[in-house]
């Protein structure tokens, strides 16, 4: 991946494609985690990579791209959610949209919800990502320990979902 960022970074927009393939699923369920309405994820996944090609040459080390752009996207979802705050719906008919059966439906995505969003997004980036804790005290902004406490606090909520005992 760093060769494909590198490459990038020099201007190859062919390599910068197949890096942003690279990264789709991983980013869809970083958004998807966070907004719910997939009109919504789709917008801050297209605003990440706008935002990751036009300021591509600012990231430093190539082997933090994936850190760098979650945190771009990270960013542009919490705009999203700011946005819709502020708006007011008028005659809103609901879609129902086809749902995957894969991620959408697992009972994983349920408990996911139920965990606030802090603790949610912590548990996701750490369990479904495989971000180190070290990696999403960077891309939240946050002491690496509040990641730590987070993520056991959404452990311990999770298993009282389950009715499990967590063993630290």
């Amino acid at each position: 991946m760093n060769q494909l960022v590198n490459q990038a970074k020099k201007g190859d927009p062919d390599a910068f494609t197949e890096l942003i393939q690279s990264q789709m699923q991983n980013m869809y369920k970083v958004a998807r985690a966070i907004l719910n309405r997939d009109e919504d994820v789709a917008d801050a996944i297209s605003d990440t990579i706008l935002a990751c090609w036009e300021h591509l040459g600012s990231l430093k080390q190539a082997g933090y791209f994936r850190t760098w752009m979650t945190r771009i996207l990270l960013n542009k979802c919490t705009d999203i959610l700011r946005k819709r705050k502020q708006m007011v719906w008028m005659d809103e008919i609901p879609e129902t949209p086809d749902v995957d059966a894969g991620f959408e439906n697992s009972e994983w995505k349920e408990a996911l919800n139920s965990l606030s969003e802090n603790f949610r997004l912590v548990v996701m980036l750490y369990y479904i990502e495989g971000f180190k804790t070290s990696e999403i005290s960077q891309i939240l902004d946050i002491p690496e320990g509040t990641v730590r406490s987070r993520l056991a606090r959404g452990r311990e909520q999770l298993a009282g979902l389950f009715q499990v005992k967590v063993v630290n």
